[in-house]
């Protein structure tokens, strides 16, 4: 898995000083850093956080969404504009219709403020040791309720509110990957959404499979846990390491038309099947014969939580195949659909389909 790393002098500075060695494109890291380093001197708002906010005053101007303890970013401000566009460039097609109506900075103030930041500190520098010279620390985003994030950027993360695909743990997403805590959101009283911008410790990571019930690292070898070691689309941190290893930087606030049916960057595009339809009924028992009591179970949680409107269709069809897999998922559906057919007809679909070749007719005109 290829590493943006961040050298530990990220921490030490906050917003101030992140860095990244990769040669490869720049990721959010190395565009923040660029931008830091260059308007520290004129940008009080982006200073160390230690320093206090004192940011310009054009700041006390903004509408104030949140307390004290989120300081708004000008929209003039270079590093507004990177957030921004970072933001926006992970949405794929949603991104034109979006519009972010404000970025907000964790000050990172009062007591509890300034010990979540050195805890962060401490264990970016212990899992760089561990870890010969790299913690891999990357940004992520993380979707919520407004209410919630203010919970987090006040509190810390109170409870792992994802128990089922990937084991128990937080759910973030790469910073390339907005989509997905944009799907997570929820739209406050005023219409607008919000995310949360974080500085992560992943470490050494390790892959959890679909239908996982882990909630800690499998080993002391391993720190984190990804979707996918080569191209993740989810960090996940274990319940323990939540509040240690995440630290909540920026709150992004947007609009954005309504969510159903958007595609989530790098999921596969959904095609109308041309195989026969099959009700969750009838597929949840046919799987049970091919997949694991655990595997059964959690999809039958998903179509509970369906039919509880807890979830939409779309996301409850996502969940089903991340846990069963499409190859078997054909097969299933196949399987079902010949047995439908060889019912009604009294032939199997290979004898319909060579009298089919016989007579000159297409086969799948059945």
């Amino acid at each position: 898995m290829e590493s943006l790393s961040v050298p530990l002098e990220a921490t030490e500075g906050y917003a101030n000083g992140l860095s990244s060695h990769s040669t490869k494109t720049p990721s959010l890291d190395s565009h923040l850093s660029n931008s830091e380093d260059r308007d520290h001197d004129k940008e009080s708002s982006i200073s160390d956080c230690e320093s206090g906010v004192s940011g310009p005053t054009i700041e006390l101007e903004q509408p104030q969404l949140f307390g004290p303890g989120l300081v708004a970013i000008d929209e003039g401000d270079r590093l507004h504009e990177i957030i921004k566009r970072k933001f926006v460039s992970g949405l794929g097609s949603l991104g034109m219709e979006t519009a972010v109506v404000a970025i907000h900075r964790n000050s990172c103030s009062g007591f509890l403020g300034q010990a979540r930041l050195q805890s962060f500190r401490v264990f970016a520098r212990a899992i760089e040791n561990k870890c010969g010279g790299n913690g891999n620390l990357k940004y992520a985003w993380f979707g919520g309720s407004k209410d919630g994030i203010e919970k987090i950027v006040s509190h810390g993360f109170g409870h792992c509110e994802n128990k089922g695909l990937f084991g128990r743990g937080i759910y973030l997403s790469p910073d390339d990957s907005s989509i997905d805590s944009v799907k997570s959101s929820i739209a406050d009283e005023n219409g607008l959404r919000h995310v949360l911008l974080c500085r992560v410790i992943l470490g050494n990571v390790e892959l959890v499979h679909p239908g996982s019930e882990q909630f800690h690292s499998s080993s002391e070898q391993f720190d984190s846990g990804v979707d996918n070691l080569m191209a993740p689309k989810k960090y996940i941190v274990w319940s323990a390491q939540m509040n240690t290893h995440i630290l909540p930087e920026y709150v992004i606030s947007f609009r954005v038309p309504c969510l159903n049916g958007v595609q989530r960057v790098g999921d596969p595009v959904l095609r109308k099947p041309s195989s026969p339809w099959l009700p969750f009924s009838t597929l949840i028992p046919e799987l049970s014969k091919l997949l694991p009591p655990h595997s059964i179970s959690l999809i039958s949680k998903y179509h509970t939580h369906h039919r509880e409107k807890k979830i939409s269709r779309h996301e409850l069809v996502r969940r089903v195949r991340q846990v069963a897999g499409d190859k078997l998922l054909t097969a299933v559906i196949k399987s079902f659909g010949d047995k439908q057919f060889k019912a009604s007809t009294g032939f199997s679909p290979s004898t319909s389909n060579a009298f089919a070749r016989k007579s000159g007719r297409n086969p799948e005109q059945r």
